[in-house]
């Protein structure tokens, strides 16, 4: 309880809204958490995030939505994650502008029996106008039936164009999935299984492993993957009590840190960089992001006392 009394003195509203949603179990529909969000909406990061907005409300620099990161779609997405309150007409700009780029026609190629496509961009913004309050049906229905044409037999998505490519990748499956959890709920638990069924980070056939990264935390993960992310999309989906997610979870807690925080210990930050500071990496310091998502995580599966 220390560590959240810590968090709950965060200079983050954020910080504060995430730890009284998804750890003390506070509604998220009532005035405390009203409150909160309106305190992220006027907060210096949310503003930072803002401020490249033009007359019309837009992002046209840098010009491309998803450049690295501070495009339409980031923005969006950081907002989301931000706990932004939804429902924000002053968005509608920003989120036309990353409408008409995902949901404009494209080829998507079909080989060997497979869509390769890039399901990430069309997921993430799925989830993140969903959690915004700002996409209507008619655009979440196109997003929802383009995700779910585009899924592999195994449940995923993957944009490899090598025909001898026939398992879905991580990182292109975990946004799609947490995307589809309002939308399409079958969809969404065939992708869970693509992370179940390697109990979120390691190979089926040997057990090692999948990637050195998966184990170590980030933040943000932007459309990258670790365990963290794999077991905060496990909570979306409503499988966090999966037995297959335990080893993911005895891998979390034994990463927290003596005074019961945890770590980031590698960014994702390209050498665009990042314009927001999310409290660096340092493996022997606590990071408040890493640590309201480990608690979250710990209490929907059961594990904090």
């Amino acid at each position: 309880m220390s560590t959240v009394d810590a968090l709950l003195r965060s200079d983050e509203p954020s910080i504060r809204w995430k730890v009284r949603t998804r750890v003390l179990g506070e509604p998220t529909d009532g005035k405390a958490a009203r409150r909160l969000r309106e305190e992220i909406r006027q907060s210096p990061r949310v503003r930072r995030l803002l401020a490249a907005r033009d007359a019309d409300g837009r992002i046209t620099n840098p010009k491309q939505v998803y450049a690295k990161w501070r495009g339409a779609h980031w923005v969006l997405a950081s907002l989301a994650d931000l706990g932004y309150p939804p429902g924000d007409e002053a968005l509608h700009p920003l989120r036309d502008q990353v409408l008409r780029r995902w949901l404009r026609d494209v080829d998507v190629p079909l080989i060997q029996g497979r869509y390769r496509r890039c399901a990430s961009q069309q997921g993430n913004a799925l989830r993140y106008l969903t959690a915004l309050g700002i996409l209507d049906d008619g655009d979440a229905r196109t997003l929802t039936e383009r995700l779910v044409k585009w899924q592999w037999p195994d449940g995923g998505w993957n944009c490899d164009r090598n025909p001898t490519a026939q398992s879905s990748s991580f990182m292109e499956t975990l946004l799609p999935m947490r995307g589809l959890v309002s939308h399409d709920a079958a969809a969404a638990s065939r992708a869970a299984e693509v992370f179940l069924a390697r109990r979120l980070a390691w190979r089926r056939s040997t057990g090692a492993l999948i990637h050195p990264d998966f184990a170590r935390l980030h933040h943000p993960l932007y459309w990258h993957y670790d365990v963290l992310g794999g077991l905060v999309g496990m909570v979306e989906a409503g499988t966090i009590g999966d037995p297959r997610c335990a080893d993911a979870l005895d891998l979390l807690e034994s990463k927290r840190l003596p005074d019961g925080g945890w770590p980031a210990e590698k960014a994702f930050a390209t050498k665009a960089g990042d314009p927001l500071d999310w409290g660096g990496t340092d493996a022997r310091r606590a990071n408040e992001w890493i640590t309201a998502d480990a608690l979250a995580v710990l209490n929907a599966a059961g594990r904090l006392r």
